[in-house]
């Protein structure tokens, strides 16, 4: 319905604390954005795993308290999911539970193996037989068929064998282990709290359950955590750490420290960036709630243009919604967003948006703004245009599907029926972001440059492998 990337999942994990099961339902309540399909917890308490999963929100599948006397124990790890090419399916909620000749073990996965398919084709094969479609499951297949003793050991050698993006969290009866890739697309923070060891796609989690944020788990690093502490590994080999830059565009909290730096004030000076790239003589800047909002102060601080929130966000929209019998025109737009007509009737408006991905919904929010009474509408969105799909775990549509993989800025332009439309350069948000050129320091921005880190198989048609 909103035209917007997704991103594909969070986890998070505790190790040591008498209500576990609790702290991560509330650590799942905070990631609750990078996944709203469906959402999990697996609990031990020393000797057995114990899940709950559902279809939904974290607030409906654990509604009930005797959901988490059933997870009794002091380590926990939970997952929130948004579904893609898997489907909307129970079958695919994590964490992946399984009983194998070691014990039992769960993983929850935020990322995507872009070479899931050719990993499953060779061990069903040889004979495994698999329960879900989610690349996660490859993990566990690889991980049973270990012939290493120690758990770090089984899991650095399944690891060796997948290609993409990973931050994982597994648990056993007695242990956690944390791992990231080594190109370190997806986030993963470790904190501590009473004692207890946490870890946390972002780091307000942490703020929630009032825990301390120690540091980022590192690229290719491997935390594990028993109840002889905590120890880290780097068991694979060193490779160039490319954070994804979209995380500090959109996905993330802005309460967050992703990659070093907090995701508001990234967002802010990407604005000011643009202000200075994309300068326009207007009345007030206007962002689109919610994620435009950051943007469009740093945007409207650095121009000087007076920042008005001049469309208002319904707060309260499901996923679905019954349509009018009678077609009300950009019925779609209007139930999330409504624009203040005493601000922006006979002014110049300067609109501040993350992104455009089609390019269906900017139109529609132009025409609201202008039937309201814009004297002129500029356009200007706080990344570069997004032209390529993303194979590490962001659910994009096909290069197709992409207005800026086959149409002009000016196209767009007419298309969105703006007044004039500006993209921050790719060198304005990588400076903004804290890796200008020639600071050694790097991101993944496939999605604006198509430069792909981690090579995938060449695909037989135009669609993306699938995500989950």
């Amino acid at each position: 319905m909103f035209d917007k990337l997704h991103e594909e999942c969070g986890v998070f994990g505790i190790y040591g604390h008498p209500e576990a099961a609790n702290l991560s339902y509330l650590g799942l309540y905070a990631l609750q954005h990078r996944g709203q399909e469906s959402c999990g917890i697996v609990a031990s308490d020393g000797t057995k795993l114990r899940a709950h999963k559902g279809m939904g929100l974290v607030a409906d599948v654990f509604k009930h308290d005797s959901v988490f006397a059933n997870l009794p124990g002091s380590s926990a790890i939970g997952h929130v999911r948004y579904s893609t090419a898997g489907g909307n399916d129970f079958k695919n909620c994590q964490p992946i539970m399984v009983d194998y000749a070691r014990g039992s073990i769960a993983v929850a996965h935020n990322g995507n193996l872009v070479n899931a398919q050719e990993l499953r084709n060779e061990l069903e094969h040889q004979g495994s037989i698999f329960s879900t479609i989610a690349d996660t499951e490859v993990i566990i297949h690889l991980l049973a068929r270990a012939q290493c003793d120690a758990l770090p050991d089984r899991i650095t050698e399944a690891l060796t064998r997948v290609k993409g993006a990973y931050s994982l969290v597994f648990l056993t009866e007695t242990r956690m282990v944390a791992v990231r890739d080594p190109n370190g697309f997806r986030p993963l923070a470790l904190g501590k709290l009473d004692g207890a060891y946490v870890v946390a796609s972002e780091t307000c989690a942490f703020d929630l359950i009032e825990a301390e944020f120690i540091r980022e788990i590192e690229p290719g690093e491997m935390i594990l955590v028993d109840k002889h502490g905590l120890k880290s590994f780097f068991p694979f080999p060193k490779s160039v750490a490319a954070p994804c830059i979209f995380e500090h565009i959109y996905f993330a909290r802005p309460d967050s420290i992703l990659f070093g730096k907090q995701v508001y004030g990234v967002r802010k000076e990407f604005g000011r960036q643009l202000a200075r790239e994309h300068a326009v003589e207007a009345d007030l800047v206007l962002p689109i709630p919610d994620s435009g909002v950051p943007a469009a102060i740093g945007y409207a601080e650095e121009s000087g243009i007076p920042f008005q929130l001049g469309l208002i966000r319904n707060h309260y929209v499901g996923r679905t919604f019954i349509e009018p019998q009678q077609s009300i025109r950009h019925f779609g737009v209007k139930i999330k967003l409504n624009p203040v007509r005493d601000l922006i009737e006979g002014k110049r408006v300067v609109v501040i948006d993350d992104s455009i991905v089609r390019g269906t919904t900017a139109r529609k929010i132009i025409k609201m703004i202008r039937n309201a009474g814009a004297k002129e509408i500029h356009v200007r969105i706080s990344s570069p245009p997004t032209s390529f799909p993303c194979y590490y775990g962001i659910d994009t549509p096909t290069r197709k599907e992409l207005i800026s993989s086959s149409h002009t800025i000016e196209e767009i332009n007419r298309y969105i029926t703006s007044d004039s439309l500006g993209y921050l350069s790719r060198e304005g948000m990588r400076a903004a972001a804290g890796a200008p050129e020639g600071s050694g320091k790097s991101f993944c921005d496939a999605c604006f440059s198509g430069y792909y880190p981690v090579k995938f198989p060449r695909l037989k048609s135009d669609s993306q492998l699938g995500l989950f």
